[in-house]
């Protein structure tokens, strides 16, 4: 890779992305509008010779071209990423990773650029009846619009790569953790216990079941997977996770444990959290791994390693933007 665009390059996984190969002498292009990500961020990246900024939404064709033009490679990260609150803004899923992946194929294409690595998710799986489960199976009816929006997405870049030649990555992430971590659940039971340690709300019975991986695990099953098809084109999906599973009363657990607290669980019950919350998600990761992939941290590991992140920086608790907003109960 000579020069990269990375969407959503002010992000959580994004600005991880962009530090790791601007310092291996990666050209990189960031396309943000700081709507979730964050300036500070981009401290690291921007201080590099060949890191660039083109602030802007995705949305806009203008912003785009002058971001992808001249790359080799689209690393497509921007979304909507909260499933949870997709019924109360029906259009932002579609808007900005459905319509957003459209605008970005269209743009690569006007340019000559045939390479994208897309960031999917293991909730397009739905609620399905193996585990762990293949990227091969069966897909049930979809139970949440971020889901759906996503597997829209993979069949954009699925038809581009049959149509136009493109080489398009698929990632079908569980949930990450690490560094610069800003939404999911290890930050709400941590910013909820800063501001009352004695009590944590759990959302469901406690008993959901979960795959996460950490976030520097994530980029190298990526970048594994980018140099092994470079020079082929198509369509390649890969299931991204860990091969063990972890309860949310279990990860509960850790956290209090870590933070030093013993506070009252109140469950709110039910085997679901959230509409499109699946009480089980197990990838099977075996084609990332046939690659040589291996993560380098167990999930316990992997949320201490969030947790003393975000002890570290008090300024990720901040309140998002309007539109990250937990709807009014």
């Amino acid at each position: 890779m000579r020069r990269v665009c990375i969407t959503g390059g002010a992000g959580f996984i994004g600005s991880n992305l962009a530090d790791r190969l601007a310092a291996e002498g990666v050209e990189v292009v960031i396309v943000d509008d700081f709507r979730t990500g964050r300036r500070e961020f981009l401290v690291d990246a921007l201080s590099r010779a060949g890191v660039r900024l083109v602030e802007g939404d995705v949305l806009d064709e203008a912003v785009l071209e002058e971001a992808i033009a001249g790359c080799d490679w689209v690393f497509h990260l921007q979304a909507n990423a909260d499933v949870r609150w997709g019924l109360e803004h029906p259009r932002r899923d579609l808007e900005q990773n459905t319509l957003a992946t459209s605008k970005v194929l269209e743009a690569m294409r006007a340019h000559g650029v045939t390479r994208i690595a897309f960031s999917s998710t293991g909730s397009i799986y739905g609620e399905p009846e193996v585990f762990p489960t293949p990227e091969d199976a069966p897909f049930p009816i979809q139970t949440s619009l971020y889901g759906a929006s996503k597997l829209a997405g993979e069949g954009l870049i699925g038809a581009y790569a049959a149509g136009y030649g493109f080489t398009g990555l698929i990632f079908r992430f569980v949930s990450i953790l690490g560094e610069r971590y800003t939404h999911g659940h290890v930050f709400d039971f941590y910013r909820a216990l800063k501001r009352d340690p004695t009590r944590l709300r759990v959302l469901g019975d406690g008993r959901q079941e979960k795959s996460y991986l950490y976030v520097q695990d994530c980029l190298s099953a990526i970048l594994m997977a980018v140099e092994h098809h470079a020079q082929e084109p198509g369509a390649h999906v890969y299931n991204l996770g860990t091969e063990e599973t972890i309860v949310v009363d279990e990860s509960v657990a850790i956290i209090t444990e870590h933070l030093g607290l013993s506070p009252e669980i109140e469950h709110t019950g039910g085997q679901r959290g959230w509409t499109g919350d699946s009480p089980l998600i197990h990838l099977d990761t075996r084609r990332v791994q046939g690659l040589g992939w291996k993560p380098s941290l167990t999930i316990p590991q992997a949320l201490v390693r969030t947790l003393e992140w975000l002890r570290a920086n008090e300024y990720a608790l901040a309140e998002q933007d309007a539109v990250t907003q937990e709807p009014a109960r």
